[in-house]
């Protein structure tokens, strides 16, 4: 190699080294902060019911069928007899539930909206849900929009993005390293800077592959909100069009003869949510089913179904924009939720190391600084000391 060429090699690889220092640095509190609170809700679903935060269905036999939802409806009517219902939400994990929004009118901002949840198969009120009380909310809250709302997602969106830089940059200056030693080697005889700096290399390349999913996936939630918005101007508004101005349904409309409509038409998939008319997610006069798969991946992905109250008939479904999809496919990936508890168990390990990697590149660059400070007292007595 020409002299010309190491010199261009060694300059570029500084700038490597540039990027993925600063990168790191700057993002690596908040890396952390999500790592830490990222390993209990990557088990949220056990924590809840292990601490019994969570509202369980009582043990009835398998075969006791199901109450219909228009006894739902009339039963969370009962519960929050001042507010109307906005949506029915069921858990894939939890079928024998039905949780209820409600709030004064169909067309606010749900700030203050209230939940009721009911027993699918006897249509019986079990109690309000807290969301926003304990340990988990705490967690959630901090890993999600730090107690900043939307401003506090964006913020760690920008530093999800300054993650995914230092995570390429360290891929870029691993190269040259592996080309001198082998796979995981750690030099334990060597000073405790070199032995962090092979422990930072080897763990940090062992979990890039995950690093960089969970950090790329991690993005996308944080735009979650922006992204929900748009599919709503898009999708919702194409819904809308030519029933603008129908009517409200009348009362007595049954909600059931709709669900058992959408269900023949696609007996491949599940209700996730039901929307009542006049909603973000319907029109003035129609309910809209969103309806998810039966598979790991396709139940993580709604699709919306417009339903005519009066006649029960199918007006329209929707199709999903690609930007929606990839939001619904970030959000289970980003915790582990496509797989039952050995992939959350395996989740939590990668985070585990994640958080030793941030940690070991905090202490390899603090000990370089002190070093360099050492060796500049150290220069400056020689410079001073008399000849």
């Amino acid at each position: 190699m020409s002299r010309a060429r190491a010199e261009s090699t060694g300059t570029r690889m500084q700038r490597w080294r540039w990027l993925h220092t600063w990168s790191s640095l700057v993002c690596t509190v908040f890396m952390l902060v999500l790592c830490v609170t990222g390993l209990p809700l990557v088990f949220s679903h056990e924590i809840r019911h292990l601490t019994q935060t969570v509202i369980e269905a009582p043990a009835l036999p398998v075969a006791t069928p199901r109450a219909s939802l228009d006894r739902v409806v009339e039963t969370a009517r009962g519960f929050h007899p001042a507010l109307v219902p906005l949506y029915l939400f069921a858990e894939e994990d939890e079928p024998a539930l039905w949780t209820v929004k409600m709030d004064t009118r169909p067309d606010t901002d749900e700030s203050a909206a209230r939940f009721v949840v009911i027993d699918a198969r006897t249509a019986l009120p079990l109690g309000e849900p807290r969301f926003d009380d304990g340990f988990m909310s705490v967690m959630y809250r901090l890993h999600v929009d730090l107690f900043a709302g939307l401003a506090g997602k964006l913020f760690l969106g920008l530093m999800g993005v300054l993650l995914l830089v230092a995570l390429v940059s360290g891929v870029v200056l691993y190269v040259p390293f592996m080309r001198k030693l082998a796979f995981g080697t750690v030099r334990r005889e060597r000073a405790p800077r070199i032995v962090w700096l092979d422990l930072h290399n080897m763990l940090g390349i062992v979990t890039v592959a995950w690093a960089l999913v969970v950090g790329a996936t991690g993005v996308v939630n944080t735009w979650a909100d922006l992204i929900l918005q748009a599919w709503q101007r898009e999708q919702v508004t194409a819904l809308r069009a030519g029933h603008a101005d129908a009517t409200a349904p009348v009362d007595g409309a049954s909600l059931q003869a709709a669900a058992d409509v959408v269900l023949a038409a696609f007996p491949d998939k599940a209700v996730s949510t039901i929307a009542f008319p006049g909603t973000l997610l319907s029109t003035p006069a129609h309910f809209t089913f969103m309806l998810r798969g039966n598979t790991p991946l396709t139940s993580k992905l709604v699709e919306p179904v417009l339903v005519d109250p009066l006649t029960s008939q199918i007006i329209d479904a929707a199709p999903r924009p690609w930007y929606a999809t990839a939001l619904l496919l970030s959000q289970p990936l980003h915790f582990g939720d496509y797989g039952a508890l050995p992939l959350k168990v395996l989740w939590a390990a990668l985070d585990a190391i994640t958080i030793v990697v941030l940690w070991s590149g905090v202490v390899l660059w603090w000990r370089k600084r002190r070093a360099a400070k050492a060796a500049d007292r150290a220069a400056t007595r020689v410079a001073e000391s008399p000849a």
